[in-house]
């Protein structure tokens, strides 16, 4: 691919669905348009840490969200009629979901309550949100991306600011799935799925986008997904069915690959561990959270601040 060697790092399995959470027999709308109807048990998406060291994901069919311990522990926090996919926890301790059914969601962790925050820009709803990133001033950054592809290269990333302006900053992406900001949140990286690639953005003093380009070429049967930065500038990039997460440096250059443990369904990642130097990665064919050590730290996000 590289025409190099690339250091391989080895995940490990960190924790595993229980057996009891693991659905059978329920065939949902999300399961019929994406999974051909078949009796999957659940789809882990949107890891991300709490202040407690303890790990949320969601479950996209069957709308629940768990927590999961520094132990491995599961506990269902919430189940209820959704379609949640990325997760990030805001400062103040609310956990906000992308929803693909119904827009921009929040959890109150505390009750299990979920209650709807931005459902639709003006009167027209969303195509299907996907996943959402914090700046470090509180503006929301977030993907549409629907069932956009090449064959429909609509896709598109909103920015929510903390004033509460919603602004479209690119509509024409071919399936926007993960994003995030560099350290010093000048460029906004973006993974496009169905273009298995990543778009890199510079961002001007009003917010706007310019100059968007191609960070990197991808390859095989499916794309990026999920995306994670440290700080010094690398991208960690999730590449969904390759059983793969590679890190490029800011300089677009492949710095190591991180070769999975439990299925090749690797949907999202979050750093986290003592020194947050550690990547765990929800993988949706096993139900399996696995884990690798990096050798930079990941950087501070905005619900750890």
């Amino acid at each position: 691919m590289f025409g190099f060697s690339v250091p391989v790092v080895k995940a490990e399995v960190f924790s595993a669905m229980p057996a009891h959470f693991r659905k059978r027999g329920v065939v949902t709308p999300w399961v019929t348009a994406n999974s051909g109807g078949a009796d999957i048990h659940s789809f882990l998406e949107g890891p991300s840490f709490d202040r407690a060291g303890n790990l949320y994901v969601t479950d996209i069919p069957f709308g629940r969200i768990f927590r999961i311990s520094p132990a491995g522990e599961w506990t269902l926090v919430t189940e209820y009629d959704g379609e949640p996919n990325g997760l990030k926890i805001h400062k103040d301790g609310r956990i906000f979901i992308t929803d693909y059914r119904n827009g921009i969601m929040v959890l109150d962790p505390a009750s299990g309550r979920v209650d709807s925050f931005l459902g639709r820009r003006h009167s027209e709803s969303f195509k299907g949100v996907n996943d959402l990133f914090f700046a470090s001033n509180g503006d929301l950054y977030f993907t549409d991306q629907g069932q956009t592809g090449l064959h429909d290269p609509t896709g598109r990333v909103y920015r929510l600011s903390a004033s509460g302006q919603l602004d479209c900053l690119i509509d024409t992406v071919p399936s926007p799935n993960g994003l995030v900001m560099n350290p010093e949140e000048n460029v906004l990286y973006i993974a496009v799925t169905r273009g298995n690639c990543i778009w890199r953005g510079p961002l001007m003093k009003d917010g706007s986008l310019t100059k968007v380009g191609v960070f990197y070429q991808l390859y095989g049967p499916s794309g990026p997904d999920g995306l994670a930065m440290d700080v010094e500038g690398n991208v960690a990039v999730v590449h969904a069915r390759s059983g793969n997460v590679w890190l490029f440096s800011k300089k677009g250059v492949p710095l190591l690959r991180v070769e999975t443990c439990a299925g090749d369904i690797n949907t999202n990642i979050a750093y986290g561990g003592v020194d947050n130097r550690v990547i765990y990665i929800t993988e949706s064919e096993t139900g399996t959270v696995m884990r690798a050590r990096l050798p930079v730290a990941g950087r501070a996000m905005y619900s750890h601040q």
